[in-house]
This record gives structure tokens, C-alpha cells and sequence, in this order.
């Protein structure tokens, strides 16, 4: 049972978004990290739809993964369908796992409930959103995982460094596990990103 808890908290970031959301918005300028609040509410509408994982503390689940994305539907009363798409390498096969998530209202949206199988359940929180919703952080009980979103496949640099500090700083993640996600081939083998499963 305990092994199944990390895949579910997997999902359940995965689920964290609605139906289309404009993703075409431009990368966010190093100053959205501090304008950004943890406290307000989260429009679930704006949430929904793609988002592009940049960042994140390897996990058993997604360790190794490459062009990792998830995909959020909002459905009635809060309720969110999962779809997580990668590849464990540039020229492998694209696969997915789908789960479903109820979010919690009286959270601010920001607390989220995921089920794998249909019986599992994790808890999972949106840390914080950007303002215009070009980037997300997403984090875990107990901060031994986390993620950092983004609508687009690549973000500015000093960006990443900014939401990598604030983990750190303001949720006591341990960023010295945190990996960057190749999203384009290149980017294998560089400083800083994770290793795909198949090279």
C-alpha cells in the first residue's frame, strides 16, 4: 500500500488544473515569484488544461521520464480528471496514467485529493500560482516531493532559480534533489536534468 502513496501523490499534481486554459501565455519575468501569493483563492478554470513539468524531486514513479506533462479536465462540484503523458526517452513511445481528484473548496482550491485505481487516496497542494498562471508549485505532505509547472516547455533560467529557492525558503523542500525534466533532446545529459530511462 505504501508503495502505491508516491504514485498517487503523482497524479494528484498531475490533476491540479481545468478545462482549457490559455496556454500561449508568455513566460513569466523573475518578478512573478515575488508577486505571486500562496493565500488567494485558485480559479480552477484558469488552472485547467496543460501544464509542462520543468522541475521536480525525482520519484519512483516519474523517475527517468522525459517530455513529461499533465493534463487537467475540471468536471462537476470540483471534480478534476488526470491525464500524465511521457516518454522514458526522446525516441520511445508516448505513455500515460490517468486518476481523478476532488478539490477542496474551503482550501482555497489549493488542497487536493487524488485516487489511483478509484481507491487509493493522497493529498496533494498547489504551493503557489503565477498571476497569470504561467507557472505552478506543487507540493507534497512531509516535502519529501516536488514540482515546478510551467504552460510553456522551457522556462527562462533565473526563473527556475527563483521557484527552486522558494521551495526551499518559504516550504522546506530539499532542493538538492530537485531535478530539471528534459522536455527537448538537447537538454539530456546537461548539468542540473534528470537522466531519461532510455538513452
Amino acid at each position: 500500500m505504501t508503495s502505491i502513496r508516491p504514485l498517487c501523490a503523482v497524479l494528484l499534481a498531475l490533476s491540479l488544473g481545468g478545462p482549457a486554459v490559455a496556454a500561449n501565455s508568455p513566460p513569466s519575468s523573475r518578478n512573478s515569484a515575488a508577486e505571486a501569493s500562496a493565500d488567494g483563492t485558485i480559479d480552477l478554470q484558469r488552472f485547467m488544461g496543460t501544464w509542462y513539468v520543468i522541475g521536480r524531486v525525482p520519484n519512483f514513479i516519474e523517475r527517468g521520464h522525459v517530455t513529461s506533462v499533465n493534463q487537467y479536465e475540471l468536471r462537476e462540484d470540483h471534480k478534476v480528471a488526470i491525464t500524465y503523458r511521457y516518454r522514458d526517452g526522446f525516441g520511445e513511445p508516448l505513455q500515460e496514467i490517468r486518476a481523478r481528484a476532488s478539490v477542496d473548496p474551503d482550501s482555497g482550491n489549493h488542497g487536493w485529493r487524488t485516487w489511483f485505481y478509484r481507491v487509493v487516496p493522497t493529498h496533494s497542494r498547489v504551493l503557489e500560482v503565477a498571476p497569470d498562471y504561467s507557472w505552478a508549485l506543487i507540493g507534497y505532505p512531509g516535502r519529501e516531493m516536488a514540482w515546478i509547472f510551467s504552460r510553456t516547455p522551457d522556462m527562462d533560467k533565473a526563473l527556475y532559480k527563483d521557484l527552486a529557492e522558494r521551495l526551499r525558503d518559504e516550504y522546506g523542500v530539499n532542493t538538492d534533489k530537485l531535478k530539471r525534466v528534459p522536455q527537448h533532446a538537447d537538454q539530456v545529459g546537461k548539468l542540473g536534468y534528470e537522466v531519461p530511462n532510455v538513452r
